[in-house]
C-alpha cells in the first residue's frame, strides 16, 4: 500500500452560518422575491397562508387573525408573521385581493416530491407558483360577475408620435388639462379578451376616440408597455386612470409578435381567419395581450375563439360621456346597476344572454339588414306568445355553456361541469325541435298578400336560425356524459365534501391561533378540495369502514364494469368470511372492518372478547369491553379490495379525461350553439318588454331624420309606473326641415328627460329592440353625443365649466352629419354673457359645420332671438299651468314657440327655501327685468 500523504482536493470550508429560514419559509421567501409584484398565498396542508410582510399588510384587510412563528428553533432572528384561511375559502379571499383591492395574487401550490428527493432530507412537498390571478385574467372563479364580461385589454400606439408633435406642446393649457383632444390623431391598436368565455376581439381607432372605445369595452384591467411609466409618456396613463381604469405595465416581448404567433393559442379549435385584415396596431396589441396572458397563466394552455375585428363603422359610437349621462349601464348619481337602462330592459333569463344584451346596448348596429333581422325575430316572438313562452322556459333550464366549455380548455372542468353542459346540449336539442315545429306550422299557413314581404322575411329569419344550430356530435357527447356520470353519486360526493369543509372551518381558527407551522398541520385533512381533474375517495362508516361514493356509473366503461363486479365478489367473500368466523368462534359481535390507524382488523365486544383470546392472543387495541386483532386472511382480502378500489378510481379518472377531450373536440360547435341561445334569449327579452311596456317596431332607414310620435323615456316611465303615475309622451321630428330644436321652458318641466329619451330611442332601435313610442321612423345614427350634467373634477384641477367645455369640444370636433346630439344648458357654469356667447357658438357650429340632428335645451332665452334667421332650426318649449290659488303644475308636452319664464322661484319654494328669501329673490328678479333693455342680436360672424 502506498504510504505518505494522500493527494486530494481539500474539503470546502464548513459554513457555520445559521440558515436563514427553515425549508418551508425559505420556499415562501424565494417565491416572494421571484414574484415581487404579487401577493403570495401558499398552500400548506388544508390551508392557504400568507407570510412575512404580506401577512402584516393583508391580514387586517382580509380580517384574518395574525400569528407569529419563530424563524428557527433557538434562532435570534425575529419571529415571522403569518396568517391563513382554509383552502376551500380561496375564492372568497381572492375576491377581496383581486377584485376589491386590485392586487395581483400568486398562488403557490403543493407538489409532492418523489421518494428519492424526500430521502435526501427534502420536504414532502415543493411549493411553486402555479398561477397568477389579476383582475383581467379570471377564468372560472366563483366571485366573477356572471352577468358581465371580464375583459383584459391591451392598448398599443407609438408614444414617440405623441411627444414629437409640436402642436401638442404649444396647445394652450395642454399640460394641465387631461384631454385626448390635445393629442395628435395617431393610430391606436386595441385587443381584448375574456379568458372565461374565450372571446378575442381587436379594433383600430385613434387617440381622440380612445377613451370612448375603452369605456364601451369596460375592461377590468388594461395592459400597457413599461415605456408609458416614464414621465415623458405618462399623459395617456393619467387620462385612463382618471376614468378609473386599472393599468398593469409589462416589459414588451423581445421580438414583436405577429399574427402567426397568435396561432398556438387558437390552434385545433378555430377555423382559419383572415390575417391580412388586422392593422399593425391591432397585431401589436394582440401580441402584447397574448404575451401577458401566457406569462400570467405560467404556460397553461388556452384556446381562444378566432379573433373578431370590431369595425367602428359597423356600430353606433356612444362616447364615454354619453354612456354615463344616458345611464346605459349604471346611474350617474351612485354608479349602481339599478335605475340604469340595462336594468329596465333586462328580461333575459340566462347569464350569457345578459352579457350579449350589454354588448349590443354599448355598441348598437349600423347595418340595416342586421337590425331588421333582429327586429324580425322579436316580432315573431311577439306574434307567437306560446313559442316565446316555450323558448324562455327551456332557456331557463340551460347553464352558462360559453364559460363552461372554456373551463375545459384550461383543464379545469369537473364532473359537475360535464353534467351541466350535457343538460344544456339536451335542452338545446329540445329548443331546436321547438323552432322546427314552429317553422313547419308557419309554412303551412297561407301568406297574406298584403303582408307578403314582411311575413316571408320573418319566416326566413326563423328557418335560418335553427339551421345554424349544429347538434349531431354535441348530442352524442351529451348522451355519453349522461351515461357515464352517476348524478346521485355526485350529489352524495358533494355532501361528504361539505361535511369535511365544515369540520375544517371549525378547526381553522384554533390552528392559526398558535404558532402554526407545517408540522402542526400533519394530522389535519390534507385535501378539502380535490386537485384539478382528480377524483378522490369519500368514506363513511359502514361494514369495513369504507363505503365509497363513486361518481361514475358502473357501466361507464367495460373496465369499470369488470372492476365493480370484482369488488362485489370480494365484498361477498368478505361477508362469507365474516359469517364463517362468527360461527367457528361463536362470536356474534365479530365484524371485519378498516380503520385509518389499524387498517384491516377484526373487532369484537362484550363476552366475545374472551372467546377470541385463545385463538388470537395478540391484540392491536383493547378496552374492558372491546378488542381489535388482526386476521391474516382478512388483511389479504382487504388489500385486494383496496387495490380494486384504486383501479376503479384510476379508470374513473380515465373516463373523465375522455369526456373532457370530447368537449375540446366539439368546442367550436358548442360555442356557436351557445351564441344562438344568447340571441334567442335577447329576442325573447325584447318581445316580453314590447308586450309589457307597449313598445312599437321602429322603421329604420339611411335618411338623416328622426320622426317620433308619442315618445317616452323607458326608465323614467317605469319609475313613474311603480308610483302609479303616468308618463307624458312627446313627439320629435328632426330632419331636412328642422335639424336642430332649441328648447326652452321652466325648470323641472322635463327638458332633460325629453333630450335623453330621444337619444335612447335611437340606441334601442339600432340595438334591435322595439321602442317606447306610438310610431318611430329613424335614420341610422353613427354617433350619439350627450352634454348633460357635469361636476367638478377637483383632483384634476378642473372646474364644472372646464369639464363642460371638454365634453362640448369633443362633440363639436367629432359629430358628423349622421350623428345625434343632445346638449343641455351649455354655458351655465359662467356669467350669463359668456354663457350666451358659448351657447350661440355651439349652435352656430352644429348648424353650419356638423349639420347633425340636435336637441339643444337652454335657459338663455336670448339664444332664440339670436338664431331666428337659421332656417333649419325650430324653437319649442314646455310650460307651467298656474291656478288662481297660486298652485301650479308642469305641462310636460312640448309646443312650438319660446317660453321666456324659467319659474326658478317656484322650484326654490318647493325645495324649501325660506319664504323671506323667496320674497327677496322676487323683488330682485323684478328689478333685473326692469333694467333689461332691448333684445339681444346675433353677432356678425365671418
Amino acid at each position: 500500500m502506498q504510504q505518505g500523504i494522500i493527494e486530494t482536493d481539500a474539503l470546502p470550508p464548513q459554513d457555520d452560518a445559521e440558515p436563514e429560514y427553515p425549508p418551508l419559509l425559505q420556499q415562501v421567501r424565494n417565491n416572494m422575491l421571484k414574484f415581487s409584484h404579487c401577493v403570495l398565498v401558499t398552500r400548506v396542508g388544508g390551508f392557504y397562508e400568507l407570510y412575512f410582510e404580506h401577512a402584516d399588510e393583508f391580514a387586517p384587510l382580509l380580517n384574518l387573525k395574525k400569528a407569529k412563528r419563530k424563524a428557527l428553533k433557538g434562532s435570534k432572528k425575529p419571529a415571522v408573521s403569518m396568517a391563513g384561511f382554509p383552502a376551500y375559502q380561496l375564492d372568497r379571499y381572492l375576491k377581496i385581493l383581486v377584485q376589491d383591492l386590485n392586487k395581483h395574487v400568486a398562488i403557490s401550490d403543493e407538489f409532492l416530491n418523489d421518494a428519492p428527493t424526500r430521502s435526501k432530507g427534502e420536504l414532502q412537498y415543493t411549493r411553486r407558483v402555479s398561477r397568477i390571478v389579476t383582475p383581467g385574467t379570471l377564468i372560472d372563479e366563483h366571485f366573477m360577475d356572471p352577468w358581465e364580461n371580464n375583459y383584459l385589454l391591451s392598448i398599443h400606439f407609438d408614444p414617440e408620435v405623441l411627444e414629437n408633435e409640436k402642436g401638442v406642446k404649444q396647445s394652450p393649457g395642454s399640460s394641465s388639462v387631461s384631454s385626448v383632444l390635445n393629442l395628435p390623431r395617431t393610430e391606436v391598436g386595441l385587443a381584448w379578451i375574456d379568458l372565461s368565455s374565450g372571446d378575442f376581439l381587436t379594433q383600430s381607432t385613434d387617440i381622440a376616440s380612445l377613451t370612448s372605445a375603452v369605456a364601451r369595452i369596460k375592461p377590468r384591467e388594461i395592459v400597457l408597455d413599461t415605456i408609458f411609466q416614464e414621465q415623458n409618456h405618462s399623459r395617456i396613463v393619467s387620462i385612463l386612470q382618471k376614468d378609473g381604469h386599472i393599468i398593469t405595465f409589462q416589459e414588451p416581448s423581445e421580438e414583436p409578435l405577429t399574427v402567426k404567433d397568435w396561432i398556438p393559442m387558437l390552434e385545433d379549435v378555430v377555423d382559419d381567419f383572415y390575417t391580412v385584415n388586422f392593422t399593425p396596431g391591432e397585431v401589436a396589441a394582440g401580441g402584447s395581450l397574448l404575451h401577458y396572458v401566457k406569462h400570467q397563466l405560467l404556460g397553461s394552455r388556452t384556446r381562444l375563439q378566432a379573433p373578431v375585428r370590431h369595425q367602428a363603422e359597423e356600430h353606433m359610437n356612444i362616447d364615454k360621456n354619453s354612456l354615463r349621462a344616458l345611464e346605459i349601464r349604471s346611474t350617474i348619481r351612485d354608479g349602481t346597476y339599478e335605475g340604469s337602462l340595462l336594468h329596465s330592459l333586462k328580461k333575459t333569463v340566462t347569464k350569457s344572454g345578459t352579457r350579449l344584451l350589454t354588448q349590443r346596448l354599448s355598441a348598437p348596429s349600423m347595418s340595416l339588414s342586421t337590425i331588421n333581422d333582429r327586429l324580425d325575430l322579436v316580432e315573431e316572438m311577439i306574434q307567437y306568445p306560446q313559442l316565446r313562452q316555450d323558448v324562455v322556459t327551456l332557456l331557463e333550464q340551460t347553464f352558462d355553456s360559453l364559460r363552461l366549455v372554456t373551463k375545459f380548455t384550461y383543464g379545469r372542468g369537473d364532473a359537475d361541469d360535464l353534467m351541466e353542459l350535457s343538460k344544456t346540449i339536451i335542452t338545446t336539442s329540445v329548443i331546436l325541435d321547438t323552432l322546427r315545429d314552429h317553422t313547419t306550422s308557419r309554412n303551412a299557413i297561407l301568406v297574406d298578400p298584403a303582408m307578403a314581404i314582411t311575413d316571408d322575411r320573418r319566416r326566413q329569419c326563423m328557418s335560418t336560425l335553427h339551421r345554424r344550430l349544429d347538434l349531431a356530435q354535441s348530442l352524442e357527447l351529451a348522451q355519453r356524459i349522461q351515461h357515464a356520470i352517476d348524478e346521485e353519486g355526485l350529489s352524495e360526493y358533494h355532501r361528504i365534501q361539505d361535511e369535511e369543509a365544515n369540520e375544517m372551518s371549525d378547526l381553522a381558527q384554533d390552528v392559526l391561533g398558535r404558532e402554526a407551522g407545517e408540522e402542526d398541520l400533519k394530522d389535519m385533512p390534507k385535501r378539502i378540495q380535490p386537485k384539478p381533474h382528480m377524483i378522490t375517495g369519500s368514506y363513511k362508516g359502514a361494514t369495513d369502514g369504507r363505503d365509497d361514493v363513486y361518481i361514475m356509473n358502473r357501466d361507464a366503461s367495460s373496465t369499470l364494469k369488470r372492476l365493480h363486479k370484482t369488488l362485489d365478489s370480494l365484498g361477498d367473500a368478505k361477508n362469507k368470511m365474516e359469517a364463517k368466523l362468527r360461527q367457528k368462534m361463536g362470536t356474534e359481535s365479530l365484524v371485519l372492518k378498516w380503520t385509518p390507524n389499524l387498517a384491516h382488523i377484526a373487532h369484537v365486544k362484550g363476552k366475545d372478547v374472551s372467546r377470541v383470546t385463545s385463538r388470537y392472543p395478540k391484540s392491536l387495541s383493547s378496552s374492558k369491553t372491546t378488542r381489535s386483532f388482526q386476521i391474516p386472511e382478512w388483511a389479504q382480502l382487504g388489500a385486494q379490495m383496496d387495490e380494486t378500489r384504486f383501479r376503479i378510481r384510476t379508470e374513473e379518472q380515465r373516463v373523465l379525461g375522455e369526456l373532457r377531450y370530447g368537449v375540446i373536440r366539439n368546442l367550436v360547435k358548442l360555442r356557436r350553439n351557445a351564441a344562438i341561445l344568447d340571441e334567442l334569449d335577447v329576442a325573447c327579452a325584447f318581445a316580453i318588454l314590447a308586450v309589457e311596456k307597449n313598445f312599437v317596431r321602429p322603421i329604420l332607414n339611411a335618411a338623416p331624420s328622426h320622426n317620433i310620435v308619442g315618445g317616452r323615456h323607458p326608465v323614467v316611465e317605469a319609475g313613474l309606473s311603480e308610483q302609479g303615475r303616468k308618463f307624458a309622451p312627446n313627439d320629435c321630428q328632426l330632419g331636412d326641415g328642422e335639424r336642430i330644436w332649441l328648447i326652452t321652458g321652466p325648470n323641472m318641466a322635463g327638458k332633460s328627460t325629453y333630450l335623453r329619451q330621444n337619444a335612447l330611442i335611437s340606441i334601442l332601435a339600432q340595438t334591435g329592440s322595439f321602442v317606447p313610442a306610438e310610431y318611430a321612423e329613424i335614420g341610422l345614427v353613427d354617433k350619439v353625443f350627450s352634454r348633460v350634467g357635469s361636476a367638478d373634477n377637483l383632483y384634476q384641477d378642473q372646474s364644472t365649466f372646464m369639464v363642460e367645455m371638454l365634453e362640448t369640444a369633443q362633440i363639436l370636433k367629432e359629430a358628423t352629419s349622421r350623428s345625434f346630439v343632445i346638449m343641455d344648458e351649455v354655458g351655465r357654469g359662467t356669467t350669463p354673457e359668456d354663457g350666451i356667447a358659448v351657447g350661440y357658438a355651439c349652435l352656430h357650429h352644429l348648424y353650419h359645420i356638423n349639420q347633425c340632428r340636435t336637441l339643444f335645451a337652454t335657459h338663455f332665452h336670448a339664444l332664440t332671438d339670436m338664431t331666428k334667421n337659421l332656417e333649419h332650426l325650430g324653437c319649442y318649449c314646455n310650460d307651467v299651468l298656474e291656478e288662481p290659488d297660486g298652485k301650479f303644475s308642469y305641462v310636460h308636452r312640448l309646443r312650438k314657440g319660446v317660453n321666456r319664464e324659467s319659474h326658478a322661484l317656484k322650484v326654490a319654494r318647493v325645495a324649501g327655501l325660506p319664504e323671506d328669501a323667496i320674497t327677496v329673490a322676487a323683488q330682485a328678479l323684478k328689478q333685473l327685468k326692469g333694467t333689461t333693455k332691448g333684445v339681444a342680436k346675433a353677432p356678425t360672424l365671418p
